[in-house]
């Protein structure tokens, strides 16, 4: 009698190592061409939500800035990058020695001439790259606070200092100093006497000799000082290069009692406006649910 075994094809095994686990791969490969398939499909989604959040940082909250001129050595060096905190000011007010960035169109001529890009695509990039602050931008300025509205300010002394209401201030901790000749600059080599109107401020390079700040501007319709309202936000740390990545304290020179005479600088009332107008329509739509329910 015949076996029923016999003639008939051998079923295959499923290997298995020595745990007595199955060691084919031959599903799980399927599965992870599957799930690397869908890792690539997601990829430019992920990448613009990225982006998404990063200009909205950029826009309400921190912002990267590039640095195009020697105006602000050696606190600042040609091609750094510095980010720049847009919601300090509307938590304090702006403080002498605060390093700020703002705008100047319509009342400072650019201190650094940027060439316009001849193409869309270089324009793209060239926005980009400002947004960033990896690109310059021939609009914004950065310099040193030094007179809010209020304040009078004069230079110099009979030892050659600003005085701020009357008080020297000590500029040797971040005036520029020439690293070959280790000399340091002068506070001005142009005489001054202003009182920094309402609503202004006068603003100030560490590399007094080079910078084309307030005492340039002297004959502009704001006697050299710029509107509080164009200030985008204060400079607080210095992220490229690694090797000088560190923050932008404010001088002790300007915690000093006697400066405390100026009137405080009014915050603009954008950021609550906006926040009232976020708020009324969460407000509305939590009404009108209790409403339903």
């Amino acid at each position: 009698m015949r076996s029923e075994a016999e003639g008939a094809v051998p079923e295959e095994k499923e290997p298995v190592n020595s745990a007595g686990e199955s060691t084919d791969d031959s599903e799980d490969d399927g599965k992870g061409d599957k799930k690397q398939g869908s890792f690539w499909k997601e990829l430019p989604v992920l990448i613009v939500v990225a982006v998404a959040l990063a200009l909205v940082i950029k826009a309400f909250a921190v912002q990267a800035f590039y640095i195009p001129s020697g105006s602000m050595e050696n606190t600042l060096q040609v091609g750094d990058r510095v980010l720049v905190n847009k919601i300090v000011y509307h938590t304090r007010d702006i403080a002498r020695g605060d390093v700020i960035v703002f705008n100047g169109l319509d009342s400072w001529d650019p201190e650094v001439q940027v060439d316009e890009p001849g193409n869309p695509v270089s324009k793209a990039l060239r926005a980009v790259g400002t947004a960033f602050g990896v690109a310059p931008n021939e609009k914004d300025y950065i310099k040193r606070v030094i007179g809010i509205p209020g304040d009078h300010i004069k230079c110099c002394d009979a030892k050659g200092r600003v005085t701020v209401n009357g008080v020297p201030l000590d500029e040797k901790s971040y005036l520029f100093t020439d690293p070959i000749t280790h000399e340091q600059n002068k506070p001005s080599n142009d005489p001054f006497d202003v009182t920094v109107k309402p609503g202004q401020l006068w603003v100030m390079g560490d590399h007094r000799e080079l910078s084309y700040d307030s005492r340039s501007h002297r004959g502009d319709p704001g006697g050299g000082t710029i509107p509080v309202d164009r200030v985008i936000g204060r400079a607080f740390v210095i992220v490229w290069p690694l090797d000088r990545v560190g923050n932008l304290p404010i001088p002790g020179t300007f915690k000093q009692p006697g400066l405390k005479k100026a009137a405080a600088v009014a915050v603009p009332a954008t950021p609550y406006a906006m926040g009232v107008l976020f708020t009324l329509p969460l407000a509305y739509l939590r009404r009108h649910r209790l409403r339903s329910t």
